[in-house]
């Protein structure tokens, strides 16, 4: 899949399809399945692209934004569950992952 974000954010391409995915609790679904090194490679390719991401998303209502940068704000909310696993939790997320299971996300003010 090409061509799927706005100019300049082709480096995440290849994350597109993997995590630029709706809903809260789907994202947090992500952070707990995907392996170690596919979260890796997803923040090493996002994390000097997500502040000139939300420069480019702010200049528009969410309710106007076109199918590319729709993908890209669904990449943005997804690194910041990703960012939590390596930043944060380190070493510790596979054991988090498995407690996640008991705290289920029902809403949230990003799925508004």
């Amino acid at each position: 899949m090409t061509d799927t974000l706005p100019a300049g954010f082709e480096t995440l391409e290849p994350f597109a399809a993997r995590f630029a995915v709706a809903g809260t609790a789907n994202r947090a679904e992500l952070r707990s399945a995907a392996p170690a090194a596919e979260r890796e490679a997803f923040y090493a390719a996002a994390k000097d692209l997500v502040a000139p991401a939300l420069d480019l998303l702010d200049q528009k209502p969410l309710d106007r934004l076109d199918e590319r940068e729709q993908r890209l704000l669904a990449l943005v909310l997804a690194f910041g569950h990703i960012a939590l696993a390596i930043e944060v939790q380190g070493p510790d997320e596979q054991r988090h992952a498995e407690l996640r299971r008991y705290m289920r996300i029902t809403r949230s003010p990003a799925d508004a």
